[in-house]
């Protein structure tokens, strides 16, 4: 993937998607080094490989580590992404997201690091959308703190571009899954599913269950990362010029869902019917024709993800009891 080695930095990784991104790069030849508070991430998600350090990404201490090592590369997944903190703590999640950025940012920029791959959302910066599948080029209308804070996110960086030459990459990801997503919170609906089915517990199904949602497999996501760590991203001016959606560009309601896992799983439950969760998006389909054209495209169908999903979350429950 890469002629030379780089000195890598990944925020974030020990979560579930970084964790993923963060093996390609060391089987790439890559030094990985990853910088996790572990307030969600998992300390056996990090590869044995890989230099940890145990740090908030808010914390000076990140410009020494920047000044040891001298990153090649940023990889940016740290952050606050439960929208429900962002509407009830607007505060808590622009001082991750925001000061969070701007200190990685700072630091990298002293050393000269190349390049920032950001994680952005292609699920919230352009709030409910009127052209689905939705195009990079679509309005930003986020509607919660969270999706205010990720195209912050990419206006921060888009000026250091202008402004001292930074290089970067804004990846808009649709709703990804797989090995390791945590089954609490809102994200991980999928995962969520996975645990009831094996717990041979009824589904909750908020509202009608007809909203629909493009589910993006994790290693899919992880070879996005990689293109973007290396794409020539030319001369463009704007956000959009510095942004790929990631996405599959197929809208799947929570019904089909649950439709589909039950088929993996071999097996039908009860499925209770809450009420609609209030502000939730009714739909979001990522046009991801931009990536598509630098020859990325999507190597898992949803059933084969989900299979693969489902099979690792029995197994470590498997292990978990023995």
């Amino acid at each position: 993937m890469t002629q030379t080695k780089r000195r890598v930095l990944v925020t974030g990784g020990a979560g579930f998607i970084a964790s993923h991104v963060s093996e390609a790069y060391l089987a790439a030849g890559d030094d990985v080094w990853i910088v996790d508070d572990l307030s969600s991430g998992k300390r056996r998600n990090i590869p044995e490989a890989a230099t940890f350090v145990e740090m908030d990404i808010c914390d000076p201490g990140i410009r020494d580590l920047f000044r040891e090592v001298r990153f090649d590369l940023v990889n940016h997944h740290a952050a606050q992404i439960d929208v429900r903190v962002s509407v009830q703590d607007p505060a808590k999640d622009a001082g991750i997201n925001l000061m969070g950025l701007l200190n990685i940012t700072e630091a990298a920029l002293e050393v000269g690091t190349k390049r920032v791959v950001f994680v952005s959302s292609g699920g919230v910066v352009y709030g409910e959308p009127e052209q689905i599948p939705t195009p990079e080029t679509a309005p930003k209308l986020p509607l919660s703190p969270y999706g205010v804070t990720k195209l912050g996110g990419e206006f921060y960086l888009n000026y250091y571009r202008h402004v001292h030459g930074m290089e970067y990459v804004a990846l808009r990801y649709s709703n990804v899954f797989g090995p390791r997503q945590d089954p609490h919170g809102e994200a991980g609906v999928v995962a969520i599913f996975c645990t009831r089915l094996l717990d041979g517990k009824p589904l909750t199904i908020f509202g009608d269950g007809e909203q629909t949602r493009d589910y993006v497999f994790v290693k899919d996501v992880v070879a996005a990362n990689m293109l973007a760590s290396d794409a020539d991203m030319g001369d463009g001016t704007g956000l959009d010029s510095r942004a790929f959606n990631v996405g599959t560009g197929v809208g799947t309601s929570v019904l089909q869902l649950a439709d589909a896992l039950e088929g993996v799983a071999g097996d039908s439950l009860p499925r209770n019917h809450a009420p609609a969760r209030p502000g939730e998006l009714q739909h979001s389909t990522l046009d991801s024709s931009l990536i598509r054209s630098r020859g990325w495209t999507p190597a898992f169908t949803l059933e084969q993800g989900l299979r693969e999903t489902y099979e690792h979350i029995a197994n470590q429950r498997a292990e978990a009891a023995e």
